[in-house]
C-alpha cells in the first residue's frame, strides 16, 4: 500500500473526497492494519452507488479482487480502496490483468472507464482509469475494433496524389521527357533514335569522347573477359580488387593528394562526404554556393548541420557569413570548378584564401573539369595552380572520362574516415573490375595526351564565335559549356523537338529546376568530333529556327535590360584557356593543322 499512497497526488485527492479530508498520517496507519475479508476496518464513504455499479460488470471485478483477498490479509486502506468506485476500478483492472491472459477477457471484465488499452499507459495505472472529476463518472468508450480494408473508392487516394504531382509538371512545363538516344561508338558523335534514324549528338558529357576510345574499349573487354561482369559484392566483402586499388592510386596522384576513395557515382560521393564530415564533426556549419549542384545539396541535407548559401561566386557575401563563426567552429566551404548549366567558374583561389583565413575546409566539386582543363587533366584547380589549396576534391569518371562512377581525393585520414563511416559507400556493391579498368585506362591516357583537350578547346571557341556574329543569345562564360539562350520552358522543349525531328541534330533543353524561370536553354557541349562540318550544320539549323520562330536574339534581350548575362552591357567573357596555352595544345597535337584552324583561337583570346 505503500505504493498505492506514493501515487495519492493532488490529482487524486480532487477525485475522492476520502482522500481529500483524510490526513495522510491516517493513511499511512489504515496501510499498516489488517483486516480480513468479512470485517473491514473501514470503507470510502462514497461507495458504488447503482449508476455506477450498472456500468460494471460487478461480479467479475468482485471475483477479480476477492480472489486475491482470499489469499492472503490486505490492510484496511486497501479494503477501502475496492469499495471506491474510483480506486475500485483500477485495482479491478490490475487484478484482471494479473488474473486473466487475453485482451479479450480484460475488455469482458473491466469497466469503459478502465478501458484496457489505458493500461501500462504512463506513470500510474490508477491514475490512468481515475476520472476527471468525482461528481461526473468517465464515459463509456467503445471497444477498438480491429481495421478493416478501406473499400474502394475510400482512404487515401494514392495514385490520384500521383498524378497530380504529375499535372503540376505538366502545367508548369518542368515535365522531363526523356528522348531514345543511342550513341554509336563507331560513328560518334552519331546515335540513332528508337527507330534507326541517325542524328547528330550535340549535349553529351562525354565531352572528350572517351566511352569509345580505342585504348579504354580494349582494357574493358579484356577484363570483362578475365574478371566476369560484375564486382561480386561490397568493397568489404568480395568486392575490393587490385583495380580498385589501382585507379584510387591513380587519382590521388592525379590530385596530388594522399588518398582517393571511389564511389559508385559523384552524386553519391558528393552525398556521402559531405553528410559524413558534417554529421561527425561536433557543431559543424556548411557554407554553399546558391548555383551548387543537386548531390552537394543532398549531402548538405543529409548532414543535418547548419548551412549557409551564399550568394553564386559572390566572395563578400561569403566571408560575411564566415565571419559570424569562432575559429575553432568545424566550417566547410562547398562549391564548384564549372556549373555545368551556365559554364560559370568558381573563385577557386579566393575562396581557399577566405577557407585559410577563418579555418574553414573547402570541398571542390571539379566534375565538369576534371579530364579537360591542367596539363594532366586534374580540372580547373590544376590549370590555374590552386590544386594543393584545396582540401578535398571531388570529380566523376562518367563525364571525360567516358565511363561512370565518381570520387574524392584528399588527404589520408579524412578519406579512410569517409570510407570508414559512409553509408553511401559501405552499403553498395562496388564498381566491376571492367569499369575500373576503363576509367584507370582513361585517367591515364589524358595525364598525358592533350589532344582530345585541344579538340574541345577549339571546336567550343569556333561555335561561340560563330553564333556571336549571328547575334544568336549566347550565355557567356569561360568554360566549354555552349547555353544557347530560350528564355520559355515550353519554346526551349519544342525547338529542341524541332532540331532533333527536323534537322537530326540532338541537343536537350534544359528547364526549372535545373535553371531559374524565364532562364530556360538548349545546352551544347562541343566535343573533338565536332568539326566544321557538323558545326555548320548546327548553326545552319539554330539560324533558321531563331527567324523562322522570331526568337529574342541578343540585342533584343538587352533591349530588356538582360537576361542570365545575355545582353549586359560589358558581360564579354574570354576563355579560361588561353590562346597561348591553347596553341601549345595543338602545336604538340595538331601541328599538321594549326594554320587551318588558327582563326578559331585568335578572336576570344
Amino acid at each position: 500500500m505503500e505504493t498505492l499512497l506514493s501515487h495519492t497526488t493532488k490529482a487524486a485527492q480532487m477525485a475522492c473526497p476520502f482522500l481529500a479530508r483524510t490526513p495522510v498520517s491516517a493513511l499511512r496507519q489504515m496501510s499498516t492494519t489488517t483486516v480480513t475479508a468479512s470485517n473491514p476496518a473501514g470503507a470510502c464513504p462514497h461507495a458504488l452507488p447503482s449508476s455506477v455499479t450498472a456500468t460494471l460488470s460487478a461480479a467479475s471485478v468482485a471475483a477479480s479482487i476477492a480472489s486475491e483477498s482470499a489469499a492472503k490479509p490486505s490492510s484496511a486502506l486497501f479494503k477501502a480502496a475496492t469499495q471506491c468506485p474510483i480506486f475500485g476500478t483500477a485495482l479491478a483492472v490490475q487484478s484482471v490483468r494479473r488474473v486473466h491472459t487475453s485482451a479479450r477477457v480484460h475488455s469482458a471484465t473491466v469497466s469503459a472507464s478502465a478501458n484496457e488499452t489505458d493500461i501500462g499507459r504512463g506513470p500510474s495505472p490508477f491514475l490512468d482509469t481515475m476520472p476527471r472529476a468525482y461528481s461526473k463518472p468517465a464515459p463509456a468508450v467503445a471497444p477498438k475494433k480491429i481495421s478493416k480494408p478501406a473499400a474502394a473508392g475510400s482512404g487515401f487516394d494514392y495514385d490520384g496524389f500521383f498524378k497530380e504531382q504529375l499535372d503540376k509538371k505538366h502545367k508548369d512545363k518542368s515535365y522531363r521527357y526523356f528522348n531514345n538516344i543511342n550513341r554509336l561508338a563507331q560513328l560518334y558523335p552519331m546515335a540513332h533514335t528508337g527507330s534507326g534514324e541517325h542524328v547528330t549528338v550535340w549535349c553529351s558529357n562525354d565531352y572528350l569522347g572517351m566511352s569509345k576510345h580505342p585504348e579504354v574499349v580494349e582494357a574493358m573487354k579484356c577484363t570483362i573477359d578475365k574478371y566476369g561482369a560484375g564486382a561480386g559484392g561490397t568493397r568489404n566483402i568480395a568486392g575490393n580488387a587490385q583495380l580498385h586499388l589501382s585507379l584510387e592510386q591513380e587519382l590521388a596522384s592525379l590530385h596530388n593528394k594522399g588518398a582517393a576513395l571511389v564511389f559508385s557515382s559523384c552524386f553519391v560521393a558528393n552525398d556521402a562526404t559531405l553528410s559524413t564530415l558534417a554529421s561527425k564533426m561536433p557543431g559543424c556549419v556548411i557554407f554553399s554556393d546558391a548555383s551548387n549542384h543537386a548531390s552537394m545539396i543532398q549531402g548538405i541535407r543529409n548532414s543535418r548541420a547548419p548551412k549557409h548559401v551564399f550568394k553564386h561566386n559572390n566572395l563578400a557575401h561569403l566571408e560575411e557569413l564566415l565571419q559570424q563563426y569562432d575559429l575553432t567552429t568545424p566550417k566547410i566551404i562547398a562549391f564548384e570548378s564549372v556549373y555545368s548549366m551556365s559554364g560559370y567558374i568558381g573563385h577557386i583561389k579566393e575562396i581557399a584564401a577566405l577557407a585559410k583565413k577563418y579555418n574553414a575546409i573547402t570541398f571542390l566539386d571539379e566534375v565538369h573539369a576534371v579530364g579537360m582543363y591542367g596539363d594532366t587533366g586534374a580540372g580547373v584547380a590544376e590549370y590555374i595552380d590552386a590544386m594543393d589549396d584545396i582540401d578535398i576534391i571531388t570529380g566523376t569518371l562518367g563525364k571525360a572520362y567516358g565511363v561512370v562512377g565518381g570520387y574524392i581525393a584528399a588527404n589520408a585520414s579524412l578519406v579512410d574516415m569517409v570510407r570508414s563511416y559512409a553509408p553511401g559507400f559501405i552499403f553498395t556493391t562496388s564498381l566491376p573490375p571492367t569499369v575500373m579498368a576503363g576509367a584507370l585506362t582513361a585517367v591515364r591516357h589524358l595525364k598525358k595526351s592533350p589532344v582530345e583537350r585541344a579538340g574541345q578547346q577549339l571546336h567550343t571557341r569556333m561555335l561561340k564565335n560563330t553564333l556571336a556574329d549571328l547575334g544568336i543569345p549566347v550565355v557567356p562564360n569561360p568554360s566549354h559549356i555552349v547555353p544557347v539562350l530560350v528564355g520559355d520552358a515550353e519554346t526551349a522543349k519544342s525547338v529542341s523537338d524541332e532540331l532533333l525531328n527536323r534537322f537530326k541534330i540532338y541537343v536537350q533543353s534544359i528547364n526549372y529546376p535545373t535553371v531559374a524561370v524565364g532562364e530556360e536553354r538548349l545546352r551544347i557541349t562541343p566535343t573533338p568530333g565536332h568539326g566544321p562540318e557538323l558545326m555548320d550544320g548546327l548553326v545552319g539549323a539554330l539560324k533558321t529556327i531563331w527567324a523562322e520562330r522570331g526568337l529574342k536574339k541578343e540585342a533584343d534581350w538587352a533591349r530588356e535590360g538582360g537576361k542570365a548575362g545575355v545582353g549586359i552591357e560589358g558581360g564579354e567573357v574570354g576563355q579560361l584557356v588561353k590562346a597561348a596555352d591553347l596553341r601549345d595544345m595543338m602545336d604538340r597535337a595538331y601541328p599538321y593543322a594549326f594554320d587551318t584552324l588558327a582563326g578559331g583561337v585568335s578572336k576570344s583570346a
